[in-house]
């Protein structure tokens, strides 16, 4: 039991001092307006990253994995509510499935 306390301790200390330390250290800096612009972005990029390669390859056929990825895209661009961009891709995906 006290190994997997000092495990548990370890584990949060290891995910959360790299977190925090960059914060502490770098919170008094100002960086470029270029710079926290181009930060801003991190987050974007790193989710498309991830979720791309998810929606192409998850379902049987390429071609109903885009279209149900674009109709989220365009109800996303037009800013409809999260539950109803993923259930409208859902339904996309499943009528292009039926239909072809």
């Amino acid at each position: 039991m006290n190994r997997l306390i000092f495990l548990i301790i370890g584990m949060a200390l290891v995910t959360y001092l790299p977190r925090l330390l960059p914060m502490l250290l770098f919170s008094s800096i100002e960086l470029p307006s270029f710079w926290k612009r181009f930060l801003s972005f991190i987050p974007y990029t790193a989710l498309s990253a991830l979720l791309f390669p998810e929606i192409l390859f998850s379902t049987e056929s390429i071609e109903s994995a885009i279209f149900g990825g674009s109709i989220a895209v365009i109800l996303a661009y037009y800013n409809v509510k999260l539950f109803l961009v993923v259930s409208s891709a859902i339904g996309a995906v499943l009528l292009w499935e039926l239909i072809i």
